[in-house]
């Protein structure tokens, strides 16, 4: 049974007024169902087990119908109750879910006509990657008629803070998460002696990504080429990837002109995994 103490009772029914920051798009067809689906979002959106009275306030949803809706996700594993503190988090069924995503590797799949199609138009090499810890690890690779192959090829890794497709992902990021990740010097590998190898040189980067809105990276992954990023995000606007194209020096493309076309190409795969 749901804790009810005094903080925590149901409401009195709601006066169907929702949250300014979580309005739903239009009155749903299942109510439950969509109710449901928010309170999951949320707290996959959280840093730990938030109480049920947080996700009614912010949802705008009814306490008493939260805590039904939590007791039936409970039942199925989907969030789990931590009774000393009186809140609520993902349960184990939530991380299967995630563990199924990447069995199914939608990103890849969605992905990769966009990032050929991408490749023909910009004539440079094109591809797609995500982050994992302080890396990028590359999930699809289009390689563009007379230019020379990349490191980047499908499964390879590479320093997320060398990469341009690294730097997009990062930029997006909170701050406080990023010195996370590069706490100090020890954090930071090279490849060719080029890039940032201390957390106030990345921070000086990553400003320059959020302000010119696409990233760049000069040799720093491999000396002779450049290569310019852009950050996917997903529905909460978390980067959930990130889309690049790189090219041979001797070739002076402009950076802005391809992030041009980065950036419809970042927004089709945005709307095909769902972000509004």
């Amino acid at each position: 049974m749901p804790d009810t103490s005094p903080s925590e009772r149901p409401a009195p029914p709601a006066t169907g007024r929702t949250s300014p920051t979580q309005p739903p798009p239009e009155r749903p067809q299942v109510p439950a169902a969509d109710q449901t689906l928010r309170i999951l979002s949320f707290l996959a959106r959280q840093r730990g087990p938030v109480a049920a009275s947080t996700i009614a306030t912010t949802l705008g949803i009814p306490r008493s119908s939260v805590y039904h809706l939590l007791d039936a996700l409970a039942a199925h594993g989907f969030v789990i109750h931590f009774p000393g503190e009186r809140r609520w988090g993902l349960g184990t069924a939530a991380f299967e879910l995630a563990g199924g995503y990447s069995r199914q590797q939608p990103l890849a799949r969605l992905g990769r006509p966009l990032v050929a199609a991408l490749a023909d138009r910009a004539g440079e090499s094109a591809h797609l990657a995500v982050m994992t810890g302080r890396d990028v690890l590359y999930i699809v690779e289009e390689r563009a008629p007379r230019r020379p192959a990349l490191v980047t090829d499908v499964g390879v890794r590479l320093p997320a803070h060398l990469t341009a497709t690294g730097r997009a992902m990062l930029a997006a990021l909170p701050r406080e998460q990023v010195r996370a990740l590069y706490p100090d010097a020890s954090a930071f590998a090279d490849r060719t002696g080029r890039g940032p190898s201390r957390p106030g040189e990345l921070r000086d980067v990553l400003r320059e990504v959020r302000s010119r809105g696409h990233a760049v990276e000069d040799g720093e992954v491999t000396l002779g080429l450049r290569s310019v990023g852009l950050a996917v995000r997903d529905h909460a606007g978390w980067p959930a990837a990130a889309l690049a194209l790189t090219w041979p020096v001797e070739a002076e493309r402009n950076p802005g002109d391809l992030a041009a076309l980065l950036a419809d190409a970042a927004r089709e795969l945005e709307r095909r995994i769902g972000r509004p």
